[in-house]
């Protein structure tokens, strides 16, 4: 029987050229960076997909999240409120009267010979409204400041009198009335009793407002 070769020969291999070497590295690296592009791709997307996720569950929040109520009108009207305020305490201060160093001027110009029986005072601020009543035309001035109190003569009142007229925080001081206590009148105006025999006078004039002149 005859042998028969049956491996290519080398003419068979001669027919078939191998691809050059740059060939074959350009092909393996194309397809390499193929490879990793789709996967930087698939990667970037997964990415995208969960950041837009992300933003529909934070936009549903917001969504979920009520409206704030309006305004109350009240708010608004604070800052006017607040002026009016700040203003009529200015005007408070401003009017507001130191009883104490009116009493203590009164007691220090008090003759040895005068005893007073009462002593009345409004602040100038209610003064005013307490005799609104009282017609303009040739009407007294307000009356907030009154002293009743007992003297042995006409002259200590006269005295008296003119020494309160020099008080600064006084004003328009005037009698009102005087009298003897034996003439029958014996202090009934005053709200008090003078002994017999002594002079009841009502002195009556007005405070003077702060920083008045």
């Amino acid at each position: 029987m005859r042998a028969v070769n049956l491996l290519p020969g080398d003419e068979q291999n001669q027919g078939r050229k191998v691809p050059p070497l740059p060939v074959l590295v350009g092909c393996i690296g194309t397809v390499v960076i193929s490879a990793l592009l789709a996967v930087m791709f698939l990667s970037a997307s997964a990415g995208v997909a969960k950041k837009q996720t992300a933003l529909e569950q934070v936009q549903a929040e917001y969504a979920a999240i009520p409206a704030p109520a309006p305004a109350s009108p009240v708010v608004a009207e604070l800052p006017q409120q607040r002026q009016t305020r700040v203003t009529a305490l200015a005007t408070v201060l401003g009017q507001r009267v130191a009883w104490d160093r009116l009493l203590r001027e009164v007691s220090q110009v008090v003759p040895s010979d005068v005893w007073l029986v009462t002593l009345n005072a409004l602040a100038p601020s209610i003064a005013p409204a307490a005799t609104s009543a009282t017609p303009a035309g040739g009407a007294a001035p307000q009356q907030s400041f009154m002293v009743t109190g007992c003297t042995y003569s006409q002259d200590s009142v006269a005295r008296f009198l003119s020494r309160l007229s020099v008080v600064p925080d006084l004003s328009n001081m005037t009698l009102g009335k005087s009298e003897s206590s034996d003439s029958g009148g014996g202090g009934g105006g005053g709200g008090g009793q003078c002994p017999q025999g002594m002079f009841t006078f009502i002195l009556q004039g007005a405070v003077r407002a702060a920083g008045a002149s």
